[in-house]
Formats: structure tokens, C-alpha cells, sequence
């Protein structure tokens, strides 16, 4: 039988979750999909290396919070659907201990989760909250059952505060709960920007399909979440550099999405 958010999932209008796995070689997605996603590949080609390079780049700041950070807790807002290298499992293969929460509120992604909650270590959690990220009081409420917010927090946006309804929401989101966290705590995030016509262009057709509406924004604008931190070394910048040993495929290819990783003083 159909768990109840199987029953929830509308196959007629598309998902970003479910196209960014598209994107990625992954199989969790329907036809419209499949659809949308290849009308936009041919809109913008570089769509799919982003896919790519935003998840090379989400290992590598997980990496870099639970090794020279020593991050033990992480809350990944807006994950998505789960693929390669996800969250929990490249902090518990640094950290076996870490806690993990993710939040999102696609019904395809929290059906996926009863399988990624089976798949943490016997030292760490990893927990999945059904919440939108456009209620941060929420989010902070419900993750406080698991997380302490006493100790410092790895808090994730990645490639999802374009879904915000107005810039100033987007700041609201993240400002709301990076101050519920203590000093110590780390805000990790990137976003499509303006820099690529094609880019914004996709974006525009996307919202046409009937998908939840994504917003590029400029690079100043995105750097201006993190007001107030301290960015960690390689500053903000393309995805592509960030503490990138240009070993990895695609490495330092150019590309409109930009993030960085900051340190609450």
C-alpha cells in the first residue's frame, strides 16, 4: 500500500527534486520530468554539470565541517531527493557520531526517506522532517527534538533559496535560523545566479511548466545572505573552486552558481 506521502505526489506537474535527479543520471522521477528536464538541457547544456558540481561541492563542504570544522550536527534545509554522497553519509564517514536532519516537503523525497533513516550509523542519526523551508520557526521547533542547539550547527542551503518568493524571504529564511544557532555554527550555501542568460532563461520556462518558481539572483545579492560571518578560506565563489583539488571532473569549469561557507563569530 501507498505510504501517505506516495498518495500525495502529483505526476502531472514537474518537481525540481525529481528533475535535479534527472539531471544527475538518477531514476527517482515521472515522464513530465523527464520532459521539462530535457527541454531544459537544451535551453541551457550546462544544467547538468551544475547538477553535478553542486553535489561534488555539498561533499566536499560536509567534508570540510566534519573534518577541520569538527561539525557534529548538520541541518540540511531543502535537500531534495537523495542520490550520491548525501549528507549524513559523507559526515559519518568522517564522524560516525554526526546528526543529521534534513527538511524538506517534496512528498517523492519523503517517501524516500524511511530508507535513508535506515541507512545511518549505530553511533550517529539521521533524521528527515516534513517541513517548508518558508517556516524557519518551524524547521528550528522541530529540529531542536534532535538537535542541540546549545553545540554549534552546520546549517545547508544547497540551490534551493532561488524557491524563495521574495529576496526578502530568502534572507528571513536563513537570518531565522542561524540565530537559533550558537557561536560556531557554520551557514554552507549556493545559488544559481544572473550571470548566465540561458540560466534565467531556463528558469523562466520552468516556472511556465507549473513547477514551484525558481529565482536567480544576482552574485552580490547571494553574498549578502552571509552578512555578518566569517567566510571560511576560498571565500565566496563558483561552486567549481571551492576547495577544489581540480582532480574531479568538470573541475573549474565556469558556471553561474555561486556559494561559500561562513563561521558564526
Amino acid at each position: 500500500m501507498p505510504n501517505e506521502y506516495e498518495a500525495m505526489i502529483r505526476t502531472d506537474i514537474p518537481s525540481s527534486a525529481r528533475i535535479w535527479n534527472f539531471w544527475m543520471g538518477g531514476n527517482d522521477f515521472y515522464e513530465v520530468d523527464r520532459v521539462v528536464g530535457e527541454a531544459s538541457l537544451k535551453i541551457d547544456p550546462d544544467i547538468a554539470t551544475v547538477a553535478v558540481q553542486s553535489r561534488q561541492f555539498l561533499a566536499r563542504v560536509v567534508r570540510y565541517l566534519a573534518g577541520e570544522a569538527r561539525i557534529r550536527q548538520f541541518l540540511d534545509i531543502g535537500t531534495g531527493l537523495p542520490t550520491m554522497q548525501n549528507t549524513h553519509e559523507v559526515a559519518q564517514a568522517v564522524a560516525r557520531e554526526s546528526k543529521v536532519v534534513y527538511i524538506d516537503n517534496d512528498p517523492k523525497a519523503l517517501t524516500h526517506a524511511r530508507a535513508l533513516l535506515n541507512s545511518t550509523t549505530d553511533e550517529g542519526v539521521t533524521a528527515y522532517l516534513d517541513c517548508d523551508f518558508h517556516a524557519p520557526d518551524q524547521i528550528v521547533a522541530e529540529a531542536r527534538n534532535i538537535l542541540n542547539f546549545t553545540e554549534p550547527i552546520g546549517v545547508m542551503f544547497m540551490g534551493v533559496l532561488g524557491h524563495a518568493r521574495t529576496y526578502e524571504d530568502m534572507v528571513h529564511i536563513v537570518r531565522t535560523v542561524m540565530d537559533a544557532t550558537p557561536s560556531g555554527s557554520y551557514l554552507a550555501l549556493w545559488d544559481g545566479t544572473t550571470d548566465s542568460q540561458a540560466y534565467v532563461t531556463l528558469c523562466d520556462e520552468y516556472t511556465k511548466s507549473g513547477g514551484v518558481p525558481y529565482v536567480p539572483r544576482t552574485q552580490d545579492a547571494i553574498r549578502a545572505v552571509f552578512d555578518g560571518f566569517e567566510f571560511v578560506e576560498s571565500g565566496f565563489g563558483p561552486i567549481t573552486a571551492w576547495r577544489n583539488d581540480a582532480t574531479q571532473d568538470g573541475a573549474w569549469q565556469s558556471i553561474s552558481s555561486y556559494g561559500g561557507v561562513a563561521r558564526k563569530p
